[in-house]
């Protein structure tokens, strides 16, 4: 069983899943605020590969993205970070990115690399399940998992195609749309959910939109993990303003407390 498989055996759990962009504001943030998630409840950290054209991402990711890259950072700077991270928490770690950086990387040397750096999975938002095939070989060597995602919009045959080829989880996106904190999600969640279930015993999380504790409470009702990404980086550039030096990011820890109460 994968890190990430074990992470959703824990009866009446419900899994909370935040995402960072890596290196925004910087590198040094990184470092220290995904241990606080960690000790705050959190049961996996999505890191988010910085990418100039993130098209499944709204303003709030993208602007992170965009300021990382600007900063400097890259793919191999990236899997520093990941390697530095993986001695300071036991938690399964998700690299969130886009086909290209892999493509150009190389798909046998991207894989290894995270199983070196202790990379526990992949979520690829602009790789179809029909297009996986040849990084799911490399996947599948390193002991690595690949999540795909599923919207509201899917058809029955992209929803077993999608059911039948991820591991350890599937991510369901929760409206049509890209990323971002909103004020209210779909009333038609709730079907969208069932109907994968139905088709499935693999565990379900559901991400995009979600920004409050309420909203968290409402996906636990239903799902087995609640993914949770602008709202995160909002509070984080909160925590950054502040003039105290020695920031311990309470906006940010605060929200991971009250969404792990909440679940």
């Amino acid at each position: 069983m994968s890190r990430i498989a074990s992470v959703f055996t824990r009866a009446n759990h419900i899994a909370l899943i935040p995402y960072i962009t890596v290196g925004y504001p910087n590198i040094e943030t990184t470092l220290k605020i995904v241990p606080l998630l960690a000790s705050g409840g959190c049961d996996i950290i999505e890191l988010g590969i910085p990418f100039s054209d993130p098209l499944a991402d709204g303003a709030t990711i993208q602007r992170a993205s965009y300021e990382a890259l600007r900063q400097g950072i890259t793919l191999r700077s990236c899997f520093e970070v990941a390697q530095e991270l993986r001695q300071r928490v036991e938690i399964p770690l998700v690299f969130m990115t886009y086909y290209n950086p892999v493509l150009k990387f190389g798909l046998e040397q991207f894989c290894s690399k995270c199983a070196e750096v202790g990379i526990d999975g992949l979520i690829i938002p602009d790789l179809p399940p029909e297009e996986g095939q040849e990084l799911e070989q490399s996947i599948r060597r390193y002991g690595l998992d690949i999540i795909y995602l599923l919207s509201p919009a899917s058809t029955e045959a992209r929803i077993k195609l999608v059911t039948d080829r991820s591991s350890g989880f599937i991510y369901l996106v929760s409206l049509t749309g890209v990323t971002g904190a909103r004020n209210q999600l779909p009333k038609e969640l709730e079907g969208f959910v069932a109907i994968v279930r139905e088709r499935t015993k693999k565990p379900l999380c559901v991400g995009f939109g979600v920004s409050t504790p309420e909203q968290a409470r409402r996906i636990a009702n239903v799902a087995d993990g609640v993914i949770v990404g602008s709202r995160v980086i909002q509070l984080l550039d909160e925590d950054i303003e502040k003039p105290d030096k020695s920031n311990n990011y309470e906006n940010t820890c605060s929200f991971i407390k009250c969404l792990r109460e909440s679940l």
